[in-house]
């Protein structure tokens, strides 16, 4: 089913966070992380950030210290906030600052967060959204696809 509905991704509690990381160190003492590929663009000032997730999976995001918009395709459930929100289909989301998510994926879902930047490397962009860059898959796995213009 292909929806498209209007909601936002808000920044997170800050009594949410420990909580968060909770379910991060459970995940990693579980076992080695799956390889998850990314795929970053940097093209007309923009940065976008592409992952997707097979079904089945849980995923912690780094803490976002930008606005951004978050696009997410599939069937997912998405901690917003101190809720779950429930996704099925297309959505284009506005994406507060200050915000981590959890992703539960109930089939494959692609995510892409986009940004206006100046960034001329994925690791200048990493570093605008994000201060846990050490944490991100991006830097731990070789698995990146890397696309820079110089438009």
């Amino acid at each position: 089913m292909l929806a498209i509905r209007s909601s936002a991704l808000c920044a997170t509690p800050k009594d949410m966070l420990p909580r968060i990381a909770t379910v991060e160190d459970a995940l990693l003492a579980a076992g080695d992380q799956i390889e998850l590929p990314t795929e970053h663009v940097i093209h007309a000032g923009m940065y976008a950030r592409t992952v997707i997730m097979p079904q089945g999976m849980v995923m912690t995001g780094a803490l976002i210290k930008r606005a951004t918009t978050v696009i997410v395709c599939g069937a997912a459930a998405v901690l917003v906030g101190e809720e779950w929100q429930e996704l099925d289909g297309y959505y284009v989301l506005p994406a507060s600052s200050g915000r981590k998510q959890v992703f539960v994926s109930r089939s494959p879902v692609i995510i892409t967060m986009i940004f206006p930047t100046q960034a001329r490397t994925v690791e200048e962009a990493e570093a605008e959204f994000t201060d846990d860059c050490e944490r991100l898959l991006s830097r731990k796995q070789q698995n990146n696809t890397v696309l820079i213009t110089e438009e």
